[in-house]
């Protein structure tokens, strides 16, 4: 028989690699799932702005924007 391919009898948590091949998913499935619960569990109430308040604070931001993109007249 090739010895390389006998068993030392070493059990599978022995091995360093297993530990990469487990638990990096596992690592991820959890940091996953707590992100979840997170998410859901602290997610902020919906604010609904009346279109005249909305009006009211863009309107700098559409004045510089079309004076922007209009020609200087002299």
């Amino acid at each position: 028989m090739n010895p390389s391919l006998e068993q030392d009898g070493t059990p599978w948590w022995r091995y360093p690699i297993m530990w990469l091949v487990v638990g990096a998913p596992l690592a991820v499935v959890v940091a996953g799932t707590a992100m979840a619960v997170v998410a859901i569990h602290g997610a902020d109430a919906v604010l609904i702005v009346p279109s005249a308040a909305l009006a009211r604070s863009a309107a700098p931001a559409l004045h510089v924007r079309n004076h922007v993109s209009t020609p200087a007249q002299r």
